[in-house]
């Protein structure tokens, strides 16, 4: 341009000590104001174009991130994901990993990769099985449990967020075993309901509720046996089923608006894939109730699932047993085991998705040990995803099985009764 060439000029004139005058001509004066004048316009052009598209830009990059963040929060506003876990057992082995140094316990390092898991879930039930009533009343693992309170403290650290704690077990100790294990899951961070061992029975006789997106739940827990060396010290330490007490509740629960009611009950006849007679007549009887979904536990191990119409024609599911989560028995069937998935429609109420996270508990013995069936030997205890087991783990553990068995297995038992449920990794279970 000739503003530029004009510029260059001057500017090489003005250095150059032979040709530079002390002031411009008349003529080179006025040439000079017209080509400052002409860049002046050029800069003030130019800055004014620049302050004029940088707000235009940030608000454009803002209104990107504002939509991919509404896609992101909109892909599930619709969506209340269940997600299910299995037993908790404080076995002594279990108990003595978790003890540390200064006598506390922290069951968090064998269950803490979970944590992200359980985050992405907006119900997360767990069943605690044992009482945690601390050393106050004398801790022991199997066949008489009662764990350290931290116990509790560490189920609800990783996620559980309703929680059945009526088991067999419930009279292990005594009522004020109970009432310290009540107070204990009262310090647990965030749970929604904590269901099955009562104070008194005002409690006993409660039905209780949340809600997560604008939809109310009501969550019930039931045993249905307790066992012969513990037997009820009272008629309301803990929720003992009989299909009176779960009608009434259920009406209940009716009665007082909500939209979807879960069950936690356990039966069933231990290290049993079947399913009872017994199971069926109560899954039909809280079906035609109008119980939306039934969460069932005890066996240990996994059992099939099933779907049932109710009385009026409203679709009930129930899982049969979810099997184990955190423990050390031996068989591989109460090792092998998962997290079912459920996911509701929040407008519809309905089911529309379900699944299963396979997982895996690990701990290490030698033969030997495992021989003589050493159970306070083992060691290395931790809770896996199913996808991160390898065989060599399984071998140190001494299971005489494997990853693929498991997988036909857990496959075989979750569909015999004709649903189509997909084993799925974690990756699926995230980006879904």
């Amino acid at each position: 341009m000739v503003e530029e060439k004009v510029d260059l000029n001057l500017q090489e004139n003005w250095n150059n000590p032979v040709e530079r005058n002390p002031l411009p001509t008349k003529r080179g004066h006025k040439k000079l104001l017209i080509v400052s004048a002409i860049v002046l316009l050029l800069i003030a052009g130019g800055t004014a174009l620049m302050f004029k598209q940088k707000p235009a830009d940030k608000t454009a990059s803002n209104t990107s991130k504002s939509s991919k963040t509404a896609q992101t929060t909109d892909k599930h506003a619709n969506r209340i994901r269940v997600l299910m876990a299995g037993d908790f057992i404080a076995h002594d082995s279990i108990n003595s990993q978790a003890k540390q140094p200064d006598g506390s316990f922290d069951y968090m390092p064998m269950i803490k990769d979970f944590t992200p898991i359980f985050a992405a879930a907006d119900i997360r039930f767990c069943h605690d099985a044992n009482l945690n009533g601390g050393a106050a009343f004398t801790l022991g693992g199997y066949p008489k449990f009662n764990s350290p309170t931290e116990f509790a403290r560490d189920m609800g650290k990783v996620g559980c967020n309703i929680i059945a704690t009526g088991s067999n077990h419930s009279f292990d100790r005594n009522q004020a075993a109970i009432d310290a294990s009540i107070e204990a899951w009262k310090q647990s961070p965030n749970t929604l309901a904590v269901v099955g061992q009562n104070h008194d029975q005002a409690q006993h006789d409660t039905v209780n509720y949340f809600t997560i997106k604008g939809v109310k739940f009501a969550f019930l827990a039931y045993t249905t046996y307790l066992n012969l060396d513990a037997p009820a010290q009272n008629d309301y330490g803990v929720n003992v089923y009989s299909n009176d007490y779960a009608a009434k509740q259920i009406q209940t629960a009716k009665d007082n608006g909500a939209k979807i009611i879960i069950t936690s009950i356990r039966w069933g006849t231990e290290y049993s894939g079947d399913v009872s007679a017994s199971q069926k007549t109560t899954a039909q009887f809280l079906a035609d109730q109008g119980v939306d979904l039934i969460i069932g536990h005890g066996s240990h191990v996994l059992e099939p699932v099933a779907q049932l119409s109710g009385a009026g024609g409203k679709k009930s599911l129930v899982w049969y047993s979810i099997g184990n989560f955190l423990n050390t028995q031996e068989p591989p069937e109460t090792l092998f085991n998962g997290l079912p998935v459920v996911d509701f429609d929040k407008s519809t109420l309905q089911i529309t998705n379900m699944q299963f996270l396979p997982i895996y508990q690990h701990y290490e013995w030698t033969a030997a040990q495992a021989k003589a069936d050493d159970i306070a030997s083992r060691t290395n205890i931790h809770m896996y995803l199913l996808e991160q087991a390898t065989q060599a783990m399984i071998d140190a553990q001494q299971l005489h099985t494997t990853i693929a068995a498991q997988k036909d297995r857990i496959s075989s038992t979750l569909n015999a009764d004709g649903l189509k449920i997909p084993l799925i990794t974690s990756k699926q279970y995230y980006d879904e």
